[in-house]
C-alpha cells in the first residue's frame, strides 16, 4: 500500500493510498481522527485536515444500522462492518473513494454543510466532465437529492433544459429521467470530527454491485462515468499506419481526481460557497 502525502494549503493535506485493503485503512483514518481529537482536547491545537484518496481493494462495507437482507448474495468478495452512516455499498479498483477527515467545529461547517459540500464537488466534477467531454453534454447532468444522499446522473432528452446554450439549473428538470446512481456519501462525526466519505464510480466494473441493494435501494442502478466520457488518456488505438494513436479528448483517472482535490480545497479554504439545496 503506497503512501503519498501533499499539502494543499495551510490546514488541508492530502494522501494517496493504493491497492488499500479496508481494515487497516479504516483502523488508520480512526486512529488519525482520535490522536487529532486528543490534541485539539488537551493542548487546544487546531490539526490540518486531511483528504485521503483511496483506490481500494474489492470489498463490500456495511454501515452503522446497516441491515444485512441488502446482501442478495455472498460472494469471495469480504464483507466488512464498519461504523459509518449508511447501508451496503462496493469499493473497489476504478472507483474514486476520498475520506473526508475534516474538524467541522473549525470550518464552522454543520454535518449538513458537509454533506452539502461532497455532492456540490462531485457535481461541479461530473458535470464539468460530461461538458467538456461527452459527445450528449447538453443532455446529461449530475445532481444530488434530498430524499437520498449521494449523486445521480438524469437525462434531459426531451426537456427544454436541452433547447438551448444556457447552463443546467442546479436541480433537474421535472420531466428529466434519472439514469442511476454514480456516487455514494457516508460519513461519521466523532467529537465534531468526520471521516470516512465518499465514493465515485469512474471506470470500475459495475457487476460487484448486482450482489447487493447498493445503498439499500433495491433496484438502484449504479453508473459510472466511463460510460459516457472516454476514461483514460493512455488507452492508444492501434492501426497499421500508426500502432499507438492516443484516443482523443479522453479523461485519466487522475484527472478526474486532480479536478476534485482542486474543488474540494477551494471549497475547504472558503472560495466555493454552497449552493442552495436541492428540493428534490
Amino acid at each position: 500500500m503506497q503512501n503519498v502525502t501533499q499539502s494543499l494549503n495551510d490546514m488541508l493535506i492530502s494522501k494517496s493510498l493504493s491497492a488499500a485493503d479496508y481494515v487497516p485503512t479504516l483502523d488508520a483514518m480512526l486512529s488519525r481522527t482520535l490522536a487529532r481529537i486528543a490534541l485539539k482536547k488537551e493542548q487546544g491545537l487546531r490539526t490540518p485536515d486531511e483528504l485521503w484518496l483511496v483506490d481500494h481493494n474489492d470489498v463490500y462495507t456495511l454501515g452503522q444500522a446497516g441491515k444485512e437482507e441488502h446482501i442478495l448474495q455472498r460472494t469471495d468478495t469480504p464483507i466488512i462492518k464498519t461504523d459509518r452512516g449508511g447501508q451496503v455499498t462496493w469499493h473497489g479498483h476504478g472507483q474514486l473513494v476520498i475520506y473526508w477527515l475534516f474538524d467541522l467545529d473549525s470550518l464552522g461547517w454543520s454535518v449538513r454543510n458537509m454533506v452539502s459540500h461532497a455532492e456540490q464537488a462531485i457535481e461541479d466534477v461530473i458535470n464539468d466532465c460530461l461538458k467538456s467531454h461527452a459527445s450528449n453534454s447538453d443532455s446529461i447532468s449530475a445532481h444530488a437529492r434530498r430524499d437520498a444522499p449521494g449523486v445521480y446522473l438524469y437525462s434531459h432528452i426531451n426537456t427544454a433544459s436541452n433547447e438551448n446554450s444556457q447552463p443546467l439549473s442546479n436541480t433537474p428538470a421535472d420531466d428529466a429521467i434519472m439514469l442511476g446512481k454514480i456516487a455514494s456519501l457516508g460519513f461519521k462525526i466523532k467529537h465534531g470530527f468526520s471521516y470516512h466519505g465518499v465514493a465515485i464510480n469512474l471506470d470500475c466494473d459495475l457487476s460487484a454491485f448486482n450482489a447487493i441493494n447498493p445503498c439499500g435501494y433495491a433496484g438502484m442502478q449504479m453508473l459510472r462515468l466511463a460510460d459516457f466520457v472516454t476514461m483514460d488518456e493512455e488507452t492508444c488505438m492501434q492501426t497499421d499506419e500508426n500502432p499507438f494513436q492516443p484516443i482523443p479528448n479522453a479523461l485519466s483517472y487522475e484527472q478526474v481526481t486532480q479536478k476534485l482535490i482542486d474543488n474540494i480545497a477551494k471549497r475547504h479554504a472558503g472560495h466555493i460557497k454552497l449552493r442552495a439545496l436541492a428540493s428534490k
